[in-house]
Formats: structure tokens, C-alpha cells, sequence
């Protein structure tokens, strides 16, 4: 069975698990055959059909995501590896690491809490070639993952990761003040209704932040006018229904807040800076 035929018939198989049943199928070949798609659709559809294939397909049909069975996520541009123990970087988080670019294109010193993957932080790093960043994480297993991904992407020198937690007290005693503050933390609701890929394979305490989603906004935006330096910006990502609540949550803490949006049009970033006149705050 050439390539061709074993992706048209696991499309078949696929196509009441996925809405991408096609593309899936021509990842995980492209996966298998160390190509990449466009290799995969130019030049080795009538290559033989490797082994393994089809254990690969019965992984998917299970609603496990593909990024999982092949380890691997592009996000900007970069690639990154990724497992069950972080979330998998999505194209909707692309917006934060435009905005944190153009608030402080001259940022020297960069925090990423809850940093899961890496992959804002190192996003960020790969442009902003003159700082160095802390990845944050309460998972001693997502920041294995970063660290790999900081080496493979020759960002090591720029990056560390630290286990910390920020409903501990005292978790940022040491870090500093940071020029950029990025965030992407828990929002889904605790009974929201999510894909089964999402709910039964991403990593729960990554998700999941109490019945209305913002138990986390409440633990950790107050902190923040204590990790900006002076004329510093956080970077937060949000639900999109959060806006209101999570510029409520920020104002309280003396943060003034811009809403970004991300390519649908739906709310997915707020850009927070301490208020004039607030301790902190550019004179």
C-alpha cells in the first residue's frame, strides 16, 4: 500500500473523530516518512506505506491530539516539542507574542509564568535578541519539555526555568522586576464543555481555574505591579468572555489594561501597565 492509499483510508477511519481527518492523516505520514507535508504531498505519496502507521491512526481515532503522538508544535514560526505535560501551543497565543513585541521591543528582562512548553517565552526571546527570560512553572515536567525546547531552538543562554507556583507565598521573592511579564494561565471553567481531545488528554492544572474560570486572574494580577519595572507591560491571555472581569480583577491592583484580539476577532489578550500616579508607575 503506497502512502497515497493508507492516507485516503485512514481519512476514512478518521472522519468521525476529526475535522481534519485529511490533514491528520497527512501529518502522521509525514511524521513516520521524517519529511514534511509538503515534502510528503510533492515528492512521497507513492512511496510504501511505513509500518507503524496505522497504530498511529488508532491513537488519533482515541481523540488523542496529534501534536502529542508526534511530539511536535509549530507557534510563530518555531518548533517546538511538546507532551502530555503542557498544554500544545495554538495559534490564538500567537497574538500575546505579537503584543509583547511591539509594547517593548527594547525589553531586556522577560518572565513568563506558567511557561508550560516555553513556547511564548521563547518565541519573545528568539526576536528579542538582547534579553534574557525566566520561565515559571509549578510542573517539574513541563519545564523539562522548555528546557529541551530552549536548547533545540539555541535560546539556552538567553533562558532558565525555575519551579515555582504563584498561590505560594513568596514564590517571586527572588525573580526581580521584569520589563515584559507574560501569562497564558488557567481559564476554562470547571464544567465548561470541551473537545475530548482537550479534556481527556491536555494537562488538567493547565485548564481549569474554578466554576467562572478566574480563580487564577485573582491569585496572580494583583501580583504583578510587583514583578513590572518601571514602564514594564503584562501580556495576559483570556477566555473570551473574560474581558470585563479579568480589567476589574487588574484595575483593583492599579493596572490599566488594552484589550487585543486575536485573528477571529475574539478578545484574547489583555496588555496591562501600572496606572500613573500608582507606586511604580512612569513619572
Amino acid at each position: 500500500m503506497t502512502a497515497a492509499d493508507a492516507i485516503r483510508a485512514a481519512a476514512e477511519q478518521l472522519a468521525a473523530t476529526s475535522d481534519t481527518a485529511r490533514l491528520d492523516g497527512e501529518v502522521l505520514m509525514a511524521h513516520l516518512l521524517g519529511c514534511t507535508r509538503t515534502e510528503l504531498l510533492l515528492h512521497r505519496m507513492q512511496d510504501p506505506a511505513p509500518p507503524g502507521f496505522a497504530a498511529l491512526v488508532e491513537r488519533r481515532m482515541g481523540h488523542e491530539p496529534v501534536a502529542y503522538i508526534t511530539g511536535r508544535q509549530e507557534f510563530y514560526g518555531l518548533p517546538f516539542r511538546v507532551s502530555p505535560a503542557v498544554l500544545i501551543p495554538r495559534g490564538d497565543s500567537e497574538v500575546l507574542v505579537e503584543a509583547a513585541l511591539a509594547a517593548r521591543p527594547n525589553a531586556l528582562r522577560v518572565l513568563d509564568c506558567g511557561t508550560g512548553s516555553g513556547a511564548l517565552l521563547l518565541a519573545v526571546l528568539a526576536y528579542l535578541t538582547a534579553a534574557r527570560g525566566v520561565g515559571v512553572d509549578r510542573s517539574e515536567e513541563a519545564l523539562a519539555v522548555a528546557r529541551a525546547n530552549a536548547e533545540q531552538l539555541g535560546l539556552r543562554p538567553q533562558a532558565e526555568f525555575r519551579q515555582a507556583d504563584w498561590t505560594a507565598a513568596g514564590w517571586s521573592g527572588e525573580l526581580g522586576r521584569f520589563d515584559l511579564v507574560l501569562a497564558n494561565p488557567p481559564y476554562v471553567e470547571s464544567d465548561a464543555e470541551l473537545d475530548l481531545s482537550v479534556r481527556a488528554h491536555e494537562p488538567a492544572g493547565a485548564l481549569f481555574a474554578g466554576p467562572d474560570g478566574l480563580d487564577d486572574y485573582r491569585v496572580l494580577v494583583p501580583q504583578l505591579p510587583a514583578l513590572l519595572a518601571p514602564g514594564g507591560v503584562a501580556l495576559v491571555e483570556i477566555g473570551a468572555k473574560q474581558a470585563e472581569a479579568v480589567i476589574a480583577i487588574g484595575a483593583a491592583a492599579g493596572l490599566s489594561a488594552r484589550l487585543h484580539h486575536d485573528l477571529a476577532g475574539r478578545p484574547r489578550v489583555l496588555e496591562f501597565k501600572i496606572s500613573l500616579g500608582k507606586p511604580g508607575a512612569d513619572a
